[in-house]
């Protein structure tokens, strides 16, 4: 349908051109005259190369995009090269180029950085690089590059968008914090685990067969070098730290903030050899049972750069059944607003839990109200701990007491 206006357009143009060329041509048979001539002969190599325009095929254009920036972190920059080739030299005055997203955020960002007006001339190949800055986090889709030639005057002009699709992920920036477990008892927690959520790397208590996901430091050298078999050692399990990391994706001012603070939080865990499970709440519920591996926490890392503030019912209505099947004995619930109704919801569906902690998201300088008061209070009276952070003291999640 669109295609339909375009060639109506394109031959209306077309018979413009020639109208103006028979136009000259008759005011000079008629007229007589060197003036009359000269304007016939000046206008002429104008009106052919429209014509000429007219038929060149824009097909002929071929794109490639080659991306610099492997990995983004939000307010990182991006940076991209469209490489130009083209079969046939037919002469272009100019080309305006243009990239074309469905990302409103993207588009906010770019501000125009992300067009460009060219001179080929006679040249089959040429290139456009090009930077956006402070990208926002998040799975940015670029739809294609248009592309837009025109004659000296504009009588004939082309557009077409050239479909070259490719996605850009720009993940959440995170800080380094110091991972300390929330409890430290060894062989008497209050649950065996289903599987092992953290081990003591400092003792071994036996090697067994290599499995695929072992970590590396894990490896039992000395064997291996008299066996040639890969062997792993076996650490004692702190099965009173089998750790449950909650969140809620709740529209909030600080949804930002508080993605960042779960991408620490995780990767500071996996970092020190630990390992967690992880639920995220929203329209859908995201369930990462195992986060151990870099694998896995590369799949995590991949939810939270595409995550949006998409919970459009009250948090305590959405994960009531998923919380009578949490088995662990510590719980850490990230959040930006904690509600009095969420705290009861916990305390009613989580059983066997040996430490519960709420984080809760705030901007700097920001203060609590009466009803957050209230909240925190029960909250304390029924054994929770809570903090209230900021980007500023991100690094105190697992240091220090529990403050307001």
């Amino acid at each position: 349908m669109k295609r339909l206006p375009n060639f109506v357009n394109l031959w209306g143009r077309l018979l413009f051109i020639i109208l103006i060329l028979i136009f000259t041509f008759s005011f000079a048979m008629f007229q007589g005259g060197f003036v009359s001539w000269f304007i016939f002969y000046m206008t002429l190599p104008f009106l052919l190369y429209s014509l000429l325009m007219t038929f060149y095929p824009i097909q002929d254009i071929q794109l490639s995009r080659e991306i610099h920036t492997a990995q983004i972190r939000k307010g990182g920059n991006f940076s991209a090269t469209i490489h130009v080739q083209r079969k046939f030299r037919f002469p272009l005055l100019y080309m305006v180029m243009s990239e074309k997203t469905d990302s409103p955020l993207l588009k906010n960002r770019a501000d125009g950085s992300y067009q460009k007006m060219l001179v080929p001339g006679f040249r089959k190949a040429y290139s456009w690089s090009y930077e956006i800055p402070d990208m926002p986090r998040g799975e940015h889709v670029l739809e294609g590059i248009q592309v837009e030639i025109a004659d000296f005057f504009g009588w004939v002009r082309k557009t077409r968008l050239l479909p070259l699709q490719q996605k850009v992920l720009v993940y959440p920036n995170t800080v380094d914090i110091a991972y300390r477990p929330m409890e430290a008892k060894y062989d008497h927690g209050s649950m065996a685990a289903p599987f092992t959520l953290v081990k003591d790397t400092t003792m071994a208590t036996g090697i067994r067969d290599y499995h695929p996901g072992d970590r590396v430091s894990w490896i039992h050298w000395k064997s291996f070098a008299r066996t040639q078999t890969m062997r792993t050692k076996e650490f004692e399990d702190r099965q009173s730290q089998d750790l449950f990391l909650m969140d809620d994706r709740a529209p909030s001012d600080k949804f930002e903030i508080q993605i960042e603070l779960i991408a620490s939080i995780i990767k500071s865990i996996i970092g020190a050899n630990s390992s967690l499970a992880y639920l995220s709440i929203g329209e859908t519920k995201n369930y990462f049972p195992v986060i151990q591996t870099e694998e896995q926490l590369q799949r995590v890392m991949y939810h939270l750069a595409k995550v949006q503030p998409d919970l459009e019912i009250p948090v305590e209505q959405a994960v009531n059944r998923e919380l009578q099947e949490i088995h662990a004995s510590s719980l850490l619930y990230v959040t930006s607003h904690l509600t009095l109704e969420m705290v009861k919801t916990i305390q009613r569906n989580v059983k066997q839990l040996n430490t519960c902690m709420f984080l809760v998201v705030a901007a700097k300088g920001e203060k609590f109200t009466s009803t957050d008061e209230m909240t925190y209070q029960y909250a304390r009276s029924k054994g929770f701990l809570i903090k209230r952070l900021s980007p500023e003291n991100f690094t105190s999640v697992f240091t220090g007491g529990s403050g307001k």
